[in-house]
């Protein structure tokens, strides 16, 4: 999800921009290079100036998508919401409460992402966004586990925008098979780690390490099992409890 989410994130850009009073060509440039953290210093320093004017939303937005895509999860929701409560008029407010919802899912808190893309359903008036909600909807209700809640979003999505860059992206890029895992560990450090897979390689469980970041800082996750039911994570999070260890579920 989180590569095809990025692919999203940056062919969405290209659609939301437009030209507005501040400067903001330099940051530009920088986002779509790749170069973040360049796009990050350069933004901040003409928020320092700029302030909360009336026509600051677009360096916000742009901020807020910078530092997502850096690893930076609650300065990017910190910016997104500055977007939805103090610019109350922006055209990017949309885009903010999806950006504040990809914030939650790429932190693994689907719930709450969820109920930021489902707030972009609500109302008579449809978001310009749709095809982005359903996509992200989808991807929600896979990763908690409600296998038809997600192909009823994906059907709405290939039926009602055909041609849409996110239909594209899911024939193209067809979600693997929803497994359960068993967390039992989260580390600042992989030598940490990695003495926790070891020991429990030892005493035969199927363990392995994820790389994930928080707040732009690396972690690694000891996980167990890659099964195909809820049950038979069930069994063995009770199994690795009784050994001693933390347990955590995840699809």
């Amino acid at each position: 999800m989180k590569n095809k989410l990025s692919f999203i994130i940056i062919a969405s850009f290209f659609i939301s921009f437009g030209a507005y009073a501040l400067d903001l060509d330099k940051i530009k440039v920088a986002f779509l290079s790749g170069d973040y953290k360049q796009a990050i210093l350069e933004g901040e320093k003409i928020m320092a100036r700029a302030g909360h004017r009336g026509d600051a939303d677009e360096l916000y937005y742009i901020l807020g998508l910078c530092y997502l895509k850096d690893g930076n999860y609650l300065r990017a929701s910190d910016i997104f919401e500055i977007i939805i409560n103090e610019f109350k008029n922006s055209k990017f407010k949309e885009e903010a409460i999806m950006g504040l919802g990809d914030s939650y899912f790429i932190r693994g808190d689907y719930v709450k992402a969820e109920k930021f893309y489902s707030g972009l359903l609500a109302g008579d008036k449809k978001s310009k966004l749709l095809p982005q909600v359903y996509y992200r909807l989808s991807e929600c209700a896979a990763k908690t586990g409600d296998t038809k809640k997600a192909e009823g979003f994906m059907l709405k999505l290939k039926k009602e925008f055909p041609s849409a860059l996110e239909t594209r992206i899911a024939k193209d890029l067809a979600a693997p098979e929803l497994t359960y895992t068993v967390q039992v560990g989260l580390f600042s450090k992989e030598s940490n780690a990695a003495r926790l897979r070891e020991k429990l390689v030892k005493t035969g469980y199927d363990a392995y390490i994820e790389e994930a970041g928080f707040g732009g800082k690396p972690a690694y996750r000891v996980r167990v099992g890659k099964l195909k039911t809820k049950q038979e994570a069930d069994k063995l999070k009770i199994k690795l409890s009784l050994d001693g260890y933390p347990t955590k579920i995840f699809p």
